[in-house]
């Protein structure tokens, strides 16, 4: 029973937004041979954000149904291009109506995993404008309550973000002081691509952080455990 993890799937099979402009040929057999290669049904996959391209939650229904098909536990974060994400409340509910059965979400909450409390939220980087400054605090308070509700499982908690809390030259002080007041010690985490690879840094104060945009893993789901 192990436990996966792959950021920045970016399907797009209702809709029209391929990605081989960026060089991700034949991307989506790619991650389906990887994953089917490796993940089995006993296993967890987390998915950090950018899932899918879809505007609306109904253009993402083949992307869920391809999710669905395969392997393992499903476990989806909120990415900065995830339009189609509505309220959980709706999501869970298309979810039903769809018999997508494999699929959770982390959003102010957590999920246990084996003896782990996954949890984290979407983050954000800070340009200086007070719309960043606004949603920094938000997502500051859903990483706050996610962590809380991990520690109060008792279990060690699981941490992804979409975006990093620090990356290259840039840091966002509000995550790095919560995960500081939580003790974490290793941050999962997408949002950066190709060349930005290069950028991204192994640690920051003393947190370890991983880069696991599914590109930057050759499409091959990163195991954590």
């Amino acid at each position: 029973m192990s436990i996966f993890a792959i950021s920045d799937l970016h399907l797009s099979l209702g809709t029209n937004k391929p990605m081989d402009v960026f060089g991700w040929d034949n991307y989506v057999d790619r991650i389906k041979s990887n994953w089917v290669r490796m993940v089995k049904d006993t296993d967890t996959v987390i998915l950090p954000g950018d899932f899918s391209w879809a505007l609306k939650l109904e253009e993402s229904l083949n992307d869920f149904k391809f999710l669905e098909e395969l392997p393992g536990r499903k476990i989806l974060l909120k990415g900065n291009h995830d339009l189609w994400w509505s309220t959980v409340k709706k999501v869970n509910e298309f979810f039903k109506e769809n018999k997508i059965e494999s699929v959770e979400l982390v959003f102010n909450n957590t999920v246990i995993v084996e003896n782990r409390a996954v949890c984290g939220t979407r983050g954000w980087m800070f340009s200086g404008s007070e719309d960043d400054k606004k949603i920094i605090l938000r997502e500051k308070g859903r990483l706050e309550r996610s962590l809380d509700l991990a520690t109060k499982t008792g279990l060690e908690p699981l941490v992804f973000m979409h975006y990093p809390p620090a990356y290259a030259n840039e840091v966002c002080r509000e995550f790095i002081d919560v995960l500081k007041k939580y003790s974490v010690k290793e941050v999962y985490y997408g949002h950066i691509h190709g060349p930005g690879y290069h950028n991204a840094i192994p640690q920051f104060e003393g947190i370890k952080l991983k880069l696991i945009s599914s590109d930057c893993l050759n499409f091959v789901p990163f195991t954590i455990k």
